[in-house]
């Protein structure tokens, strides 16, 4: 059920770091930022409250998320260009909207509240539901197409490589024997087939022994850091000197990748042993946080889904030398 007049108790996660971080880069005449996960718009109403002359461009693969915030958002709707589109879309984006440099980002990543909350949409392994995991309900691909299609080989993959699961081979192989007998069509039954495939010494520990599997098939399903592979490195071009991205991550996979790709911009290029730096290889952007920031205990306690969070930014302190 959500509460469409206020934010169903959905509350940003590390909103006032968020704010914090962005506000030097907003200080300019008219100040553009992309919000490249809109969700259910809280940060974004935020910033726009903060900044009365801010423009923002939100985007999101889920239709719902674009309806809901285009009513949350209605007294800024002149400042505001909301696009149903996935992240990785975020260069057309700014090209269409005609505003190419940008001077904030942020990418609130991981499933928003509502997609959990909805029964019927298949993210959770808590209750029993069709197994759909689609952020963008208009896709063909769903967690079930995966579950019963997918090889051996690719599931074990998927399970290592985005849900960590190091009983990926037993965990794809008992998949692959029970769809055999009938197709898996459930979160339930999937969740079922994944605890009889963990040892049951593991199982005692650690939560859910389905979370893996059910994480590695949402980001499948999504694409989800092919998405953030393309997006963040086209925010940080579009930044304007003094700009600056801000990323919230929700799991290990999501801030190793965040953290490689502003690793890679915040780093001198220069030969060693040169008595001046080079312009050229100077690096164009610099780190505003050290290592990956953690939410506060009052906070975690507030909004549980901050637990996991972890965020890093960086400002654009030069432009790009183009030979």
């Amino acid at each position: 059920m959500h509460d469409t007049a206020g934010t169903g108790g959905h509350v940003p996660v590390m909103l006032d770091r968020v704010l914090e971080l962005l506000a030097p880069a907003l200080t300019g005449v008219s100040p553009v930022v992309v919000d490249a996960n809109l969700g259910l718009g809280g940060h974004s109403e935020a910033l726009l409250a903060a900044h009365p002359s801010l423009h923002l461009i939100g985007i999101d693969r889920d239709p719902f998320a674009i309806e809901f915030s285009t009513r949350r958002l209605a007294p800024y709707a002149d400042r505001t260009t909301l696009v149903h589109a996935t992240s990785d879309r975020l260069a057309d984006v700014l090209a269409q909207a005609g505003r190419p440099s940008i001077d904030g980002a942020l990418f609130d990543l991981g499933v928003s509240s509502p997609q959990l909350d909805e029964a019927e949409r298949g993210f959770a392994y808590s209750y029993d539901a069709p197994l759909d995991m689609r952020m963008d309900t208009s896709q063909e691909l769903t967690a079930e197409k995966v579950v019963n299609t997918y090889s051996a080989g690719d599931l074990t993959r998927i399970l290592r490589d985005y849900g960590e699961e190091r009983f990926a081979p037993r965990v794809a192989g008992f998949i692959v024997r029970e769809r055999a007998k009938e197709a898996i069509t459930s979160t339930k039954r999937l969740a079922e087939i994944v605890r009889d495939a963990i040892p049951a010494a593991t199982r005692r520990t650690g939560g859910n022994p389905a979370k893996r599997t059910f994480q590695a098939l949402r980001i499948e399903v999504n694409a989800e850091l092919a998405a953030l592979e393309a997006a963040l490195p086209a925010a940080l071009d579009a930044l304007a000197v003094g700009g600056r991205v801000v990323v919230l991550s929700y799991h290990s996979l999501e801030d190793r990748l965040t953290k490689q790709v502003l690793t890679a911009r915040t780093r001198d290029t220069s030969p060693p042993g040169l008595p001046v730096p080079l312009p050229a290889h100077q690096p164009r952007f610099r780190l505003l946080t050290r290592g990956a920031e953690l939410p506060s205990e009052e906070e975690v306690a507030r909004n549980p889904r901050a637990a996991s969070a972890r965020l890093r930014a960086a400002e654009r302190i030069r432009v790009d030398h183009h030979d």
